[in-house]
């Protein structure tokens, strides 16, 4: 029976988009960050039909994230009462000048810095682009802004789905959900998607995917001209009053202890850091802030 159902839920909420109701999301985007690290890590307890997608998107994770901090607990079908942790604790990506937004492929987060520095860091789970198609790293700017977006199919998706038409109007089965706002590297855009579930996942052809619900957060806060630089850091480090504060996540491609230790060197905090409990993070690279001070 938990097969049939695991099957019949994966064909459903993965191929097909959402299948259930989910209730509008317990973590707020706004997030006061301060020498750059902000949020908390919380937790939760499993209820009977519950899955770690539903869980991730009410607390506005993604998929990426919640099953790298709860690596033993079936992301489908985990059993009642499973104690759940919720990575909602950040370290900022490494920026400069007037960064606007700041995509991260390494953690499938996107951050907008507002220009009052006194004002909240909003911060979302992504999707970005799968194997073969990836979101290209580089800086940006926002272009354009569209409501209810139709999609003119390129190309080359037509030419792998033939059975896809032209154009698909604006409406719930639209991929670029309600919201979308166009880069100058005109092929990419921040849009919504009718598949949330794949928030926190490589599923698109080098767009950037938000839940439905953050995409107009962010449309309604940030105007055409918006910087947007796309970083690919899966190493994040900061010193917090005085403690090494560091984050890390898998990335294809990257040593993450090299990366580790010249981030640490950069930053003038190698000397402090202990290589036991560094070594611990990256080997886990469960994306959970950690004190590795020595």
């Amino acid at each position: 029976m938990r097969t049939a159902t695991l099957t019949h839920f994966l064909s459903l909420s993965l191929l097909l988009g959402p299948v259930v109701q989910v209730p509008p999301p317990l973590w707020a985007a706004e997030v006061s960050f301060h020498e750059g690290f902000g949020g908390s890590l919380g937790s939760t307890t499993t209820a009977v039909d519950d899955s770690l997608l539903e869980i991730a998107r009410a607390h506005d994770l993604g998929y990426n994230e919640i099953t790298a901090a709860n690596p033993e607990v079936d992301p489908f079908l985990p059993d009642p009462g499973t104690r759940v942790t919720l990575p909602t604790a950040w370290l900022l990506p490494e920026v400069s000048g007037d960064p606007g937004i700041v995509v991260n492929i390494a953690d499938l987060r996107l951050y907008h810095f507002p220009k009052h520095r006194n004002k909240a860091v909003s911060t979302y789970p992504i999707g970005i682009g799968d194997e073969g198609w990836d979101t290209p790293l580089g800086s940006y700017r926002i272009i354009e802004k569209i409501e209810h977006p139709a999609w003119h199919v390129p190309a080359s998706i037509r030419a792998q789905k033939p059975e896809l038409p032209a154009v698909v109007l604006p409406g719930p089965d639209n991929p670029l959900g309600s919201h979308a706002l166009r880069l100058s590297l005109e092929s990419v855009l921040i849009h919504g998607t009718d598949r949330p579930f794949g928030i926190g996942m490589r599923v698109s052809h080098g767009c950037i995917h938000l839940y439905p619900e953050d995409i107009v957060k962010l449309y309604g806060s940030v105007p055409v001209g918006t910087r947007v630089t796309i970083v690919n850091q899966p190493v994040k480090a900061s010193l917090v009053g005085n403690r090494v504060l560091v984050e890390a996540h898998e990335t294809e491609g990257k040593n993450l202890e090299q990366e580790a230790w010249q981030l640490l060197e950069k930053k003038g905090l190698a000397g402090k850091v202990d290589p036991g409990k560094l070594e611990a993070v990256l080997q886990s690279h469960a994306g959970i802030v950690t004190d590795v001070t020595k």
